[in-house]
C-alpha cells in the first residue's frame, strides 16, 4: 500500500504545482522547456512503468516553483539616473551632471501609493533643460513613463490590490499635499475649501502650492527600474496601446489641457462672437516634439467640429502650424492642420519685421517654441485682444522683450500646463473614422536605449535633428 500511497500524495503536489505554474505564468514557458529536456534525458535511462519517475517529475516541479516564486521576488536595489546636489558647480557639459547609479528600491510609504516597474520612459526637452539647472532638481530624472503596478503597500485594502496590481499604467505627474503621508493638513486647493467646484479635480492635479512633481520637483522620476506614484495619479493603459504609444501619453495630455480650458473654439456654436467665420483662427509655433502633440490634437479638435457642425454654418480655417524644419511639418499633413514654414511670417530675410499677412492675424496663438524669441513673435501673430497661450517653459530669459504690445493690445495671456492623462489614453485608443485620422504616435520615435545607455540617450535627444527618444527598461 506503500507506493500508491506516495503516488496520491505526489499527484496532490502535481496538482498544486499545476496551480502555482498558472500563477506564475510569465516564467513557466522557460521552466517547461527546462522540464521537457531533462525528463526526455531521464526517460532515456529509465523505464516509464517504474512507480518512482511520476513523483520524481512531481517533487522537482514543486521545487522549480519554489524557485520560480523565489526568483520573483522584488530586488534590494535598482539601476537609476540620479542627479546629485552640485553644490554650485555645474558640470560644463549639462549631460554630465547626471549618472547611472545603483539605488535601493522606493519604499512605498502609504496605502496611497504603488510600486511601479518602469517599462519605458520618454525623454523630453524639461529633462534636458533640468540637467542645465533648471528647477535645481536633486534626484532621479524623468517624468514620461508607461509601467506595471508590481506592488502595493501592505495596508493597501485587498480590493485595490485586485484592480491595480500586473496593471499597465501611466500617470499624472504632480503630486497633492493630500499624498503627503507627513502632512497632517491638506492645502486649500486639495482640500477645495475654496469651492471649486466642477474644476476641483483640474485645480488639485495641477496646482496645489505644496506639490511635488516627478522627476522636475522633489519627487524622483522615472529613469529608473522602479518608481513609486500615487494610486490616484494612475491611469490603466488600454489593451490595444504598445508601451512605444503610451509613452506619449503625458505630452499629448499637456496639449489636451488646451481644450479642457476652453483657450480654443472652432465652432459658432461654441463661440458666437465669432460669427464672420464660425470659429477662432489659430496658430501653432513650434515644430518641436510639444508643437506637434498639439498640432496633433487641435488638427484632430478641428476636423471633428467641422465634421459635426451645421453646413450652413461658416467655418473657420484649419490650425496652421509654423516651424523652422520641413520634414518635422510633414509628419502633421494629415491631422488637420495647415503646416507653414516660420519664415513666412516675416517679409525680410533677416526677420525682424513682421509680414502684413500675418501680423495681428490670429485669435488664438500658442507658443510651443522652447525659444524665449517666440513669445515675441507670438505676440505679433495675435491679434488685438486675442488669447496668447504659453505652452513651454523656458529656463533662458528673454533679451529684448517688452510687455508694452501685451497691454496696448489687450491680449490674454494663459499659462498651460499639464493635462488630462485619461483623455489622451482615450484618444491614442479610439478607433479611426472616415473624418479622423488615425494616431501613429511611433513615427515620432528616433531611436531606443537600454537604461544602461542613458548618456547615449540624453546625448541624441539633444540633437536638433532628434524627435524623441525613449528608454527600454524591458523589452514589449
Amino acid at each position: 500500500m506503500f507506493l500508491p500511497d506516495l503516488e496520491m500524495l505526489f499527484g496532490l503536489i502535481s496538482d498544486l504545482c499545476d496551480v502555482v505554474f498558472f500563477l506564475n505564468a510569465a516564467v513557466i514557458q522557460v521552466i517547461s522547456l527546462q522540464l521537457t529536456l531533462f525528463f526526455a534525458t531521464v526517460r532515456l535511462f529509465f523505464d516509464s512503468k517504474h512507480m518512482f519517475i511520476q513523483p520524481m517529475i512531481s517533487l522537482v516541479c514543486l521545487i522549480s516553483a519554489a524557485t520560480t516564486m523565489s526568483s520573483s521576488a522584488l530586488p534590494s536595489s535598482m539601476k537609476a539616473f540620479v542627479i546629485q546636489p552640485s553644490n554650485g558647480n555645474m558640470n560644463p557639459n549639462p549631460l554630465d551632471n547626471g549618472q547611472l547609479m545603483t539605488i535601493p528600491l522606493p519604499t512605498i510609504p502609504s496605502a496611497k501609493y504603488a510600486l511601479i516597474k518602469v517599462l519605458r520612459a520618454g525623454i523630453c526637452n524639461t529633462d534636458l533643460e533640468i540637467l542645465q539647472g533648471y528647477m535645481g532638481f536633486t534626484g532621479t530624472l524623468g517624468h514620461e513613463f508607461v509601467g506595471r503596478v508590481v506592488k502595493l503597500h501592505d495596508d493597501a485594502s485587498e480590493e485595490l490590490k485586485e484592480k491595480w496590481i500586473n496593471e499597465r499604467v501611466c500617470g499624472d505627474i504632480n503630486l497633492g499635499c493630500c499624498n503627503d503621508v507627513n502632512r497632517n493638513a491638506v492645502c486649500g486647493v486639495c482640500d477645495d475649501k475654496l469651492d471649486y467646484d466642477g474644476v476641483h479635480s483640474k485645480m488639485s492635479r495641477n496646482h496645489c502650492p505644496n506639490r511635488t512633481v516627478l522627476g522636475i520637483l522633489n519627487q524622483d522620476g522615472t529613469f529608473a527600474e522602479y518608481m513609486i506614484l500615487p494610486i490616484v495619479n494612475l491611469h490603466k493603459v488600454p489593451e490595444g496601446i504598445p508601451n512605444e504609444v503610451a509613452v506619449f501619453a503625458e505630452p499629448l495630455a499637456a496639449a489636451c489641457r488646451i481644450i479642457e480650458q476652453g483657450l480654443v473654439h472652432f465652432t459658432y456654436a461654441e463661440n458666437k462672437s465669432r460669427s464672420a467665420r464660425g470659429g477662432d483662427k489659430v496658430a501653432i509655433l513650434g515644430d518641436g516634439k510639444l508643437g506637434l502633440c498639439v498640432a496633433e490634437i487641435l488638427g484632430r479638435e478641428y476636423l471633428s467640429c467641422i465634421s459635426s457642425s451645421n453646413v450652413s454654418q461658416p467655418k473657420p480655417p484649419a490650425p496652421v502650424l509654423f516651424g523652422k524644419h520641413r520634414h518635422k511639418l510633414d509628419l502633421v499633413v494629415d491631422s488637420g492642420v495647415q503646416t507653414r514654414l516660420v519664415s513666412e511670417c516675416y517679409q525680410d530675410d533677416e526677420q525682424k519685421q513682421v509680414s502684413p499677412d500675418h501680423m495681428n492675424h490670429y485669435d488664438v496663438v500658442i507658443d510651443a517654441t522652447g525659444s524665449p524669441n517666440g513669445l515675441i513673435l507670438s505676440m505679433s501673430l495675435c491679434r488685438p485682444m486675442g488669447t496668447l497661450v504659453l505652452k513651454s517653459t523656458c529656463a533662458a530669459g528673454v533679451s529684448g522683450f517688452h510687455s508694452a504690445p501685451i497691454v496696448i493690445d489687450e491680449l490674454m495671456v494663459v499659462g498651460s500646463r499639464c493635462g488630462p492623462i485619461e483623455r489622451a489614453l482615450e484618444v491614442l485608443s479610439a478607433e479611426t473614422t472616415a473624418n479622423l485620422p488615425p494616431f501613429q504616435m511611433e513615427k515620432y520615435v528616433t531611436k531606443t536605449f537600454p537604461l544602461s545607455q542613458v548618456g547615449k540617450a540624453l546625448a541624441c535627444a539633444a540633437e536638433k535633428t532628434t524627435m524623441k527618444v525613449q528608454l527600454v527598461m524591458e523589452e514589449d
